[in-house]
């Protein structure tokens, strides 16, 4: 077995974050790639690692690490020499955890809300009442997310709250950039709040919500300059982004690049 194992998704949005810390790094890594449709993640080896039935889940040595936050913040105290993105001074390191605990909050929450309906929710309207029920009783953290959303998707009023929740970090993000005088959210330096922030900026991207930012050149400028970094490629491998994955969406964003 390889010193570091990682379980984890293509398009799942927390996985992504792991996988850029890991590139960035230069760590290799050993690679499990889940199908959590087809359920994986609720195999009974799998929950014997993670019982969240969530993925990532990073095995050090053996040792289990759990939560996509928790991970890179670990990596980053594990193998510091090979790249650092959290600030040596106290003070700096205090405000990344706070960004950190923003995103995690607000928009990492929230981008899951346009996701499922317009990505995931195609799967759950093939499946009857029963099985769709069973699979909610069978997920430990997101059970009570998809009994909401049903069988028929979230509502016009749900969906208008998560946007707002993503518009309000665009804007926040505006003006951490601002006050640091970027082009990162702290300044000249790459943290783990933007790795961190990363995985819902490019999924908003993807889905073509990116009128976000229509008026704030800042968050593009930040996009690109993520998009550039070497590790992006290597973390967004060829299916995942849901467009890739999903052609009724790769055709809505068609559509839009010729309007």
């Amino acid at each position: 077995m390889s010193e570091f194992v990682l379980y984890n998704a293509p398009q799942s949005t927390c996985s992504q974050r792991v996988r850029f810390v890991l590139n960035a790094k230069k760590i290799p890594f050993e690679q499990h790639l889940l199908d959590l449709f087809s359920g994986d993640q609720l195999k009974p080896e799998y929950k014997a690692i993670n019982p969240n039935a969530v993925v990532p889940a990073l095995l050090h040595n053996g040792k289990i690490v759990l939560d996509s936050s928790v991970i890179i913040e670990y990596l980053d105290e594990v193998a510091p020499e090979l790249a650092s993105f959290t600030p040596v001074d106290p003070v700096d390191k205090a405000k990344m955890r706070w960004m950190m605990r923003y995103i995690d909050e607000i928009p990492a929450p929230a981008i899951r809300f346009p996701s499922y309906n317009l990505a995931f929710l195609p799967h759950f309207q093939k499946m009857s009442e029963e099985e769709f029920i069973a699979l909610c009783e069978s997920k430990p953290l997101r059970k009570e997310f998809l009994m909401s959303m049903g069988r028929t998707g979230f509502s016009q009023k749900e969906m208008e709250m998560a946007t707002d929740k993503l518009l309000r970090t665009v804007v926040r993000m505006d003006e951490w950039i601002t006050q640091s005088k970027g082009p990162w959210l702290m300044g000249k330096d790459l943290t783990l709040a933007d790795i961190a922030v990363m995985p819902v900026i490019v999924r908003l991207e993807d889905i073509n919500m990116d009128y976000l930012w229509k008026d704030r050149p800042q968050i593009a400028r930040w996009l690109k300059n993520i998009q550039d970094h070497e590790a992006f490629k290597p973390t967004y491998y060829s299916g995942s982004l849901l467009t890739e994955k999903y052609p009724h969406l790769a055709s809505l964003r068609a559509n839009k690049n010729e309007n």
